[in-house]
């Protein structure tokens, strides 16, 4: 049974920055299935400006909840590359946030660290392999249907998350993401699924944040979005 009071908070489902909005699409048509306010915002970003890409897509976010009221309290919900992006979504969208919710995703440091720092903090060997391969002008990620096929069976949503994937280069992962001083402002939880993300729960625990865990593939939201969407209430019940 859904607790009434998050009747009226709306659930801002963020997407990685690597891809689209798809990877929420079936756990959005649940939580609203349950009477439940959501968004699901699509990261925009254009290579005919200097603004950052963190600014970019936290003013994607923004935009998306242009019709909703600035008293509407929200609850952030990150998927992998978008984690670091929350404070700076908080912050684009001056109205009351009532959680962040971390779903196998970065969490951001205090120090304003780019997505190469972040990695070189779990393992500084892999982080610099990764850092001269962007330098030598490769690009992240290059998944094929193959690659995916695993941890995602349904042919049709594995073709379509290809589609949808967004390769950036040593510009995007190199930029510093601000996070602002009194961040965390509100309750955090994290939601972990692959072991790729095991340093991040640690790191959540040492925090005393909600930590939930669901061994599965890192898009395991598109292959049981209701037991996705379950953890995602529990987390910010």
């Amino acid at each position: 049974m859904t607790n009434p009071s998050i009747k009226g908070v709306v659930y801002v489902l963020v997407h990685s920055p690597l891809v689209g909005p798809l990877t929420w699409s079936l756990v959005a048509d649940q939580l609203q299935q349950r009477v439940l306010n959501v968004v699901v915002p699509t990261l925009e970003d254009s290579p005919d400006t200097d603004e950052p890409y963190w600014k970019q897509h936290a003013e994607s976010v923004s935009r998306a909840l242009t019709d909703i009221s600035k008293d509407r309290s929200v609850i952030l919900v990150a998927h992998s590359g978008a984690g670091p992006l929350l404070p700076v979504i908080a912050r684009s969208l001056a109205r009351p946030i009532s959680a962040y919710v971390f779903v196998d995703a970065g969490i951001p440091l205090p120090h304003n660290a780019s997505r190469l720092d972040l990695m070189k903090s779990e393992d500084v060997e892999w982080g610099n392999q990764f850092q001269e391969e962007l330098e030598q002008g490769g690009s992240y990620p290059t998944w094929t249907s193959n690659d995916l096929r695993e941890i995602l069976p349904d042919e049709i949503l594995r073709n379509q998350l290809v589609a949808d994937i967004h390769p950036r280069g040593l510009d995007f992962f190199q930029e510093p993401i601000p996070v602002f001083k009194e961040w965390p402002d509100a309750p955090c939880a994290y939601i972990r699924f692959s072991d790729s993300y095991k340093s991040y729960e640690t790191y959540a625990q040492n925090l005393k944040w909600k930590n939930f865990e669901l061994s599965a593939g890192h898009f395991h939201m598109l292959v049981d979005p209701i037991a996705v969407s379950n953890l995602i209430i529990k987390a910010t019940d």
